[in-house]
């Protein structure tokens, strides 16, 4: 069993702690395989190359990709991103994005708008939600190049149409860029059947693999301009990066160590895993909320619907600073949960929650019920204290 002294409730900034097997394919990896893949043809390059191999097709069935090489391998999903969004617009794009948005979506289309390309937010609603007649309405008024939206709130956990989303995009004209980062591992993201053109994933949430892994998925067709050019293993006697995907996008060596464990995460995902933890931590969102709902002074951002939204339950207490409560929890209680902003401003103003921000409580995989209760009884009690 996986374990830990604290109560850990910031599973959406990682997940923790990661499976036993993880740790095991890591150790394996850097015993036996850590060779440089595709660079040389000797026993140890090959073991490597086998990895990262294995990884791609094992993330692409996951995600429902039907071809692996339209995996590029990225530092995070921030990373993952930037590579979509910068590869792909140009000064005099138009690019429709929401009022939810991560700083990793945000801060690069600032930069772009700054350089010429028009961005429009779509104002979401109080609870997070997004009214589907609102993008199409954006899109009927003018030309659009991209549609850039998260599937799921990283600040209160409300989930996103994006399928229909992308329905929409595709009539009108233009792509979609889905950020995955809640809700890879956790919901179906399956990119052929939601005609999801990019898809930016992180390694180390909801897929359970270690930090500095993530992934970007690029549609058949798609071609975006690499943002860095370096080694790639082919096509060595070419000074123009490679054309053809992956390497496209893997400029220099990738985190062959992390994707070790990223693969042993995904062989547990795989075998059904993936339906449990949603099943499991659904029904501890449920618990959370019921709970929260009978405490004083607690106020729940969000839809308070735990089919509606990933294990990310935002709250506010009378007389607490989110800071000073994250911290009492932390110090008096041991339990481990993010205070602030959560790096998505945008998303505070629309919940209104800005500037202070809220208190983030996101349970995982291995939370189980009597830590649910223990938080609710140090939430009860210090609410009860600043009354």
């Amino acid at each position: 069993m996986w374990g830990s002294d604290v109560i850990y409730l910031d599973n959406a900034a990682t997940s923790f702690p990661k499976p036993p097997e993880v740790a095991a394919a890591i150790s394996d990896f850097l015993t036996d395989k850590a060779g440089n893949p595709g660079r040389s043809g000797h026993g140890l390059a090959l073991a490597a190359q086998g990895v990262v191999s294995d990884t791609r097709r094992a993330l692409a069935s996951f995600l429902g990709a039907g071809d692996p090489a339209r995996l590029a391998f990225t530092l995070n999903a921030t990373d993952a991103l930037n590579l979509a969004l910068w590869g792909l617009l140009r000064p005099g794009d138009r690019v429709v994005t929401t009022s939810m948005e991560h700083n990793a979506v945000a801060r690069p289309l600032f930069a772009l708008a700054e350089s010429g390309v028009a961005v429009h937010r779509i104002p979401c609603a109080r609870d997070g939600s997004l009214d589907l007649a609102d993008l199409e309405c954006e899109l009927r008024s003018m030309p659009t190049r991209l549609v850039a939206m998260t599937h799921a709130s990283n600040v209160c956990g409300t989930v996103l149409p994006i399928a229909e989303a992308a329905e929409l995009a595709h009539r009108h004209g233009a792509l979609i860029l889905v950020d995955a980062a809640q809700t890879a591992g956790v919901l179906p993201v399956d990119v052929t059947a939601r005609g999801i053109d990019l898809l930016a994933v992180p390694g180390h949430k909801g897929l359970l693999g270690p930090t500095g892994t993530g992934a970007l998925y690029v549609a058949p067709g798609l071609e975006l301009t690499p943002t860095r050019q370096g080694g790639t293993g082919s096509r060595s006697e070419e000074l123009r990066q490679p054309r053809q995907m992956p390497d496209r996008l893997e400029a220099g060596t990738v985190n062959t160590v992390g994707i070790a464990g990223l693969g042993a995460a995904l062989r547990l995902l795989r075998n059904g895993g993936a339906a449990e933890v949603r099943a499991h931590e659904e029904a501890l969102t449920a618990r959370l909320l019921d709970g929260l709902r009978d405490i004083p002074g607690v106020h729940v951002q969000g839809t308070g619907d735990a089919s509606r939204q990933v294990a990310v339950v935002s709250v506010t207490v009378d007389g607490w600073e989110p800071v000073d409560l994250g911290a009492a929890l932390d110090s008096s209680f041991k339990i481990a949960v993010r205070a602030g902003l959560h790096c998505a401003p945008l998303a505070h103003h629309s919940i209104g929650t800005y500037p202070q921000g809220t208190v983030r409580l996101a349970p995982g995989p291995t939370t189980t019920p009597s830590e649910i209760d223990e938080t609710l009884a140090a939430l009860r009690e210090l609410a009860l204290a600043a009354g």
